[in-house]
């Protein structure tokens, strides 16, 4: 799916990556990592405060979405939210995306989900976003990956 303004957010933000060709990325055990990443304690705790239940599902994308942005009064409260939502949104597309999987970057050592065309979406820059801005919602993210 083509959608323009978040090509565009993309692009300035780098959360989408093309397929590489050169540099190396590290392959992990799929199941313990997404068990270990899919913790996401903080989220989990404000979601489950409002009556969210995170439950690796992309309806659970879709009412994070909808939660009133408290968080944001906490400047240091919203960089750990927003990783944990970035980690949660790799968890949920790696459980439910043909193909996808969690990889560690070779530049950085931060894990990334490798969708089956090859393309690496930097989760954590998406959940840093969404816990500052509010933009791009995880539901969308999750929508264009699970469609390709």
């Amino acid at each position: 799916m083509n959608i323009s303004f978040l090509d565009n957010w993309r692009r300035r933000h780098g959360s989408v990556r093309e397929p590489r060709t050169s540099g190396v990325t590290t392959p992990v055990d799929q199941e313990g990592v997404t068990e270990l990443l899919g913790e996401c304690e903080l989220l989990r705790v404000q979601a489950e405060s409002t009556g969210v239940e995170l439950d690796d599902t992309p309806r659970s994308l879709e009412e994070l979405d909808q939660l009133l942005p408290r968080w944001r009064d906490d400047p240091e409260f919203t960089p750990w939210l927003g990783s944990d939502a970035g980690l949660y949104l790799g968890t949920v597309i790696v459980r439910t995306v043909a193909g996808a999987q969690w990889v560690i970057d070779s530049e950085d050592g931060a894990p990334v989900v490798r969708l089956s065309s090859g393309q690496e979406m930097d989760v954590l820059e998406i959940g840093a976003e969404w816990a500052a801005n509010g933009a791009p919602e995880l539901s969308q993210m999750y929508n264009e990956v699970a469609e390709d």
